[in-house]
């Protein structure tokens, strides 16, 4: 068969290639960026809880960064943080906006940097344990930035708080991240 054109089909096929590979990225990306929304909306139709420092949650949101960022990798966990903090400011306001992506960026940093490199010592719970720790001190730090550092008296229960729900975040982690393997064959 004859065909008309400036490059070979091996050439051709990886430009295909390639493209689909962008294709897969963005569609991953943005169903991780959904279920971290998802996840957001649920876990704030939780009651507060006793003894909760104003803001505590979850964190529940986290496993999509945090699947995120090792699948898919550092532009992925960035995007999905930075699209869950715009979701903030549009149901929450600017302060929210602000807040979430701090601590979103930051612990993404961190749990990214973490997964690269400490997976096999420290584990997906502790992974969570320190991007629920990062997350809660930035946004303790930009908080006392925007108010006084007064706020630095929740640092104590939220530090606590953060060890609990990033342990329960690494723990969901662990549990998903074999099945998404399987499923995607990484």
């Amino acid at each position: 068969m004859f065909c008309v054109c400036d490059e070979p089909h091996g050439v051709q096929d990886m430009a295909v290639k390639k493209k689909n590979d962008k294709v897969i990225f963005i569609a991953n990306t943005a169903v991780m960026a959904a279920v971290a929304i998802a996840l957001s909306i649920a876990e704030s139709l939780i009651p507060p809880m006793p003894m909760v420092p104003p803001g505590g949650k979850l964190g529940l949101s986290n496993i999509a960064v945090m699947l995120g960022a090792d699948m898919l990798g550092f532009p992925s966990a960035m995007l999905i943080a930075v699209i869950k903090s715009v979701f903030a400011g549009v149901t929450r306001g600017f302060t929210a906006f602000i807040m979430s992506l701090s601590g979103g960026v930051v612990s993404a940093l961190v749990m990214i940097i973490l997964l690269r490199r400490a997976t096999k010592k420290i584990g997906y719970i502790g992974i969570g344990v320190c991007g629920a720790v990062t997350h809660n001190l930035t946004q303790l730090a930009v908080s006392s930035m925007i108010t006084t550092d007064a706020v630095f008296v929740y640092l104590p229960a939220l530090t606590a708080m953060a060890i609990v729900t990033g342990a329960v975040t690494g723990t969901i982690m662990g549990v998903i991240i074999p099945h998404y393997r399987k499923l995607f064959k990484k």
